[in-house]
């Protein structure tokens, strides 16, 4: 899942965290098109998650939204290749296959980014430093 593509059709950048780690966890993502339409979500996540939590949750929230805006556009997914983009190092090294999933409160929610990966074209898993979340996220 992921072979290089230089024109992936949605670009999904997510970056989440919490306030106490754990606490009170939130996140955002970006949902960008082809032709740089784009928009962005924030997320609040109730209880006490991690920081690595809160990452999983809105890379989920964001391609559970792609999915969605894909089906009820009419469109195939299996049809689209997408990138994703986030600063956390754990989450795209789980989600390349470089790192193991260890932790047994990130399994269930790394098997589900992975399920809804599987829906679509292809997915590159791409790490990208802080300072580009915050330029598109804001945090």
């Amino acid at each position: 899942m992921a072979a290089a593509n230089p024109d992936p059709q949605y670009i999904i950048t997510f970056d989440g965290g919490s306030k106490g780690n754990p606490g009170a966890g939130y996140g955002s993502y970006e949902l960008r098109t082809r032709d740089n339409r784009s928009r962005v979500e924030r997320k609040d996540y109730p209880g006490k998650i991690t920081n690595n939590e809160a990452e999983y949750r809105t890379l989920i929230a964001g391609l559970e939204d792609l999915l969605a805006t894909l089906q009820k556009a009419g469109k195939d997914p299996k049809r689209y290749h997408i990138e994703v983009r986030g600063d956390s190092q754990l989450v795209i090294k789980q989600l390349r296959g470089t790192y193991k999933v260890r932790h047994p409160n990130m399994l269930p929610l790394y098997e589900q980014a992975r399920t809804l990966a599987a829906r679509l074209g292809g997915v590159d898993w791409v790490w990208h430093e802080r300072a580009n979340s915050v330029s598109i996220l804001g945090h």
